[in-house]
Order: C-alpha cells, then structure tokens, then sequence
C-alpha cells in the first residue's frame, strides 16, 4: 500500500521521476548508501516529529544529525520524535521507508538545508527497499516543503 501511494504520487506530479527498487534492504542510511553507491550524506532521511500539538515531518542528509537546539528555535516548541508504530499511521510508511511522498495524513515538510550539499539526493519511497533519485530543490518543490536549519553536520561537530 504504501509503495503504491508513492508510485501514485509521482505518476501525477512527477512521471518522469522513476522509484527505484532494489533487491536489498535499505532501511537504513548506511544500507542505502552502500545499495545505491552514494556517500551516506546523499540519503534524504525523513523524520517525523511532534512540536508541540502538531505532527511534522523533516528531510535531511542522512549524515546530518538533529540539533534540539536549532530544532527548539525553528519551532517555538521542544521536538520528539514520533514512535514507529504513529509513523506508520500518519504517513502510511513504514520506519526505513518514511519519504514526503504519497502521505496517508497531509503533514508539514520541511526540507534542511543539509540537503542543499548535493547536486542529487536519494529519500526512501515507501518501503524498505525503494528510493528515488532527484535535486533538493526538487524535492523541496514537489513536497511544498519549507527549507529550514535544523541539523548538524559531521564535520561541525567535530569543531564544537
């Protein structure tokens, strides 16, 4: 159901956007990377967060961490993330394949600017062994996300 919902998506705002399926896990960031031959940071994480009374969904390089602290400032409000089994209600995706696309629930996107690194990023597209291949600023277009700063990068960390 839910790779289907993403095959919808895509066939009405995007046809020329293939989902790509492979024979192996990518579950997770390091699965995917290694599955597709891109470095982790090109995996576009999708998280999903409760800030305050509200349900939102937040992509990111899959190399980037969240930061509470920008997270708190962007959103006026602390940010938890959301248990697998509310994931998989809200958006109709299953933890390791949570993607923008084709939500069962209209949720608020936002894209970090993490993302904005690469020519090309790889979300999930609804399952577990799927993805897509497309720009951020695409990706940020076909999803009506917002772009905020929201994350951590490896080598940011490294000089705090």
């Amino acid at each position: 159901m839910s790779l289907e919902s993403v095959r919808r998506f895509f066939a009405e705002k995007a046809p020329d956007i293939e989902v790509l399926e492979l024979e192996t896990s990518t579950a997770t960031v390091d699965l995917a990377a290694e599955a597709h031959g891109v470095e982790p940071g090109q995996i576009a994480k999708t998280l999903a967060f409760r800030v305050g009374d509200r349900q939102v969904l937040v992509v990111a390089s899959g190399d980037a961490r969240f930061d509470n602290r920008k997270m708190r400032q962007t959103f006026d409000n602390k940010a938890k993330m959301l248990d697998a089994e509310t994931v998989l209600a809200l958006t109709g995706h299953p933890v390791g394949g949570v993607c923008p696309f084709g939500l069962a629930t209209p949720l608020p996107i936002y894209c970090d600017l993490s993302l904005k690194a690469y020519d090309e990023v790889l979300p999930a597209a609804g399952a577990h062994h799927t993805a897509v291949r497309l720009c951020p600023e695409r990706l940020a277009a076909l999803v009506d996300a917002e772009w905020v700063d929201v994350c951590k990068l490896p080598e940011t960390e490294a000089r705090e």
